[in-house]
């Protein structure tokens, strides 16, 4: 179970930087967000993960965005948050990069499944379960960036 002790970093535990982002697109008057499914778990998560050496933040969010709901064409709306928490394993300090994104890709494809077999368009209202309490924070409190980037044109 996910809970505050997540959130909470152990002294002397080494750290990880990781990308991902919030993609979206319109279907009609509803917004959808593209998300995965940890292999095994019923609950969603933003696709997201580590930044390789050498590699510039918002490549690495492309990269992993493409990686694990196959959406590659991506319009960068603008730089989110970061966020912070313990990764699955508990072994490092995950520090997670958050950029907004939309598209009018529809049909996606994984390319690594190793940890992720499948992508959903979900409404963003309302929300589905996340497996990290920080995800659907990230969204809920970005919901009015999310709107705004869908209603622009171009």
């Amino acid at each position: 179970m996910i809970d505050d002790t997540w959130y909470i970093r152990p002294e002397g535990l080494p750290e990880s930087h990781a990308a991902g982002g919030i993609v979206v697109r319109l279907d009609g008057e509803q917004v959808l967000l593209a998300l995965a499914r940890e292999k095994g778990y019923a609950d969603y998560v933003l696709p997201k993960g580590h930044v390789d050496p050498g590699e510039e933040i918002e490549e690495a969010a492309r990269r992993e965005i493409e990686e694990e709901v196959g959406v590659s064409n991506l319009e960068l709306v603008e730089t989110l948050e970061v966020k912070e928490r313990l990764d699955f394993k508990k072994t490092e300090w995950k520090i997670t990069h958050y950029f907004l994104y939309k598209t009018e890709q529809i049909e996606a494809v994984p390319t690594d499944t190793k940890q992720h077999d499948s992508m959903y368009w979900v409404p963003l209202d309302p929300l589905p379960d996340f497996c990290w309490p920080e995800q659907r924070a990230l969204v809920e409190e970005n919901g009015f960036r999310i709107r705004d980037a869908v209603d622009r044109k171009g």
